[in-house]
């Protein structure tokens, strides 16, 4: 860690708390104690209202009208911070998420209850599996080095390219890759489940004005149909879709009236209820979700 990220780190700590011993903040940034006595030093020509104890419960404290002024976060803002960056910790495993998570928690726990809040998500394979892609993705980006890799699209075709990296992106379950396609000679979205062999090319590139564009068109085309649902899925289309989405049909079953994409995604996604839902309007989309489905038996039978 930077001296001055440290610095500025630990007038955060003493804004929460009274009084943190050289100890605890040796131990929080893994330097020496003659590391903390010098930033408190530095700390203390800047201006800043360091103030020592001496003894057993000793440490370094800032004044309260430090405090009072400059303070620009309440207890229950860090909380909710803190909740934030736990679920992106789940998303997204990293050093540096990890240790921010650390810095809050000493800041809040100490004067606060425990989050009355707290995030779990399923630990998928899938998703370990694609934490090494998203790192060298996040360096490529950083470094502005060129990745390639072969694309397979959502018909199995397979492609080489060789993008310009500019940014990645989550949306619900998947993570994308957003950058300059140099095979298509335009912006691209690339999703990180159907990259393969992935390599960071020593190649470097000028960053040209990478417009996000088209991003409304990015997101799927969207239909609203009508499903009969059964009683135990309910609570997954009231969270998706909210309460007015669905009304009573009759005893066995309840009606959705939804919106949802009408690609594959979309397919799949109401494939994964089963004989939970069977789609009843537009006839369109039931016929094409059918040959999805008979599809998908022909490949895996």
């Amino acid at each position: 860690m930077e001296k001055v990220e440290r610095l500025i780190s630990i007038i955060m700590i003493l804004l929460k708390k009274n009084v943190v011993s050289t100890n605890e903040f040796a131990q929080l940034f893994n330097v020496s104690k003659r590391t903390i006595l010098r930033d408190m030093e530095t700390l203390s020509l800047s201006n800043i209202p360091i103030y020592s104890i001496h003894g057993v419960n000793g440490g370094y404290g800032i004044m309260d009208e430090y405090k009072v002024d400059k303070r620009l976060l309440s207890s229950s803002d860090l909380e909710n911070i803190l909740t934030a960056l736990g679920g992106l910790e789940q998303i997204l495993i990293s050093g540096e998420v990890e240790l921010t998570i650390k810095k809050i928690e000493a800041m809040v726990y100490p004067v606060a209850p425990k989050s009355s809040i707290q995030l779990s998500f399923y630990d998928w394979e899938g998703r370990t599996e694609i934490i090494q892609t998203l790192k060298t993705c996040q360096e490529a980006i950083i470094k502005r080095r060129l990745v390639s890799f072969d694309y397979i699209d959502k018909n199995g075709i397979t492609t080489n390219r060789i993008v310009e990296p500019y940014q990645l992106h989550f949306s619900e379950t998947s993570w994308y890759l957003k950058g300059f396609c140099l095979h298509r000679m335009s912006n691209r979205t690339f999703k990180l489940s159907r990259i393969d062999h992935l390599k960071m090319d020593e190649q470097t590139f000028n960053p040209r004005e990478y417009v996000q564009e088209r991003e409304a068109s990015y997101q799927p085309q969207l239909v609203a149909i009508q499903a009969l649902i059964s009683p135990s899925i309910k609570d997954q289309f009231i969270e998706r879709y909210g309460r007015k989405s669905i009304e009573t049909y009759s005893s066995e079953f309840l009606l959705a009236s939804i919106d949802v994409p009408h690609n594959s995604t979309g397919f799949h996604f109401l494939a994964s209820f089963g004989t939970n839902l069977k789609i009843v309007e537009p006839k369109t989309y039931v016929e094409d979700f059918r040959n999805y489905l008979n599809k998908m038996m022909e490949l895996y039978s």
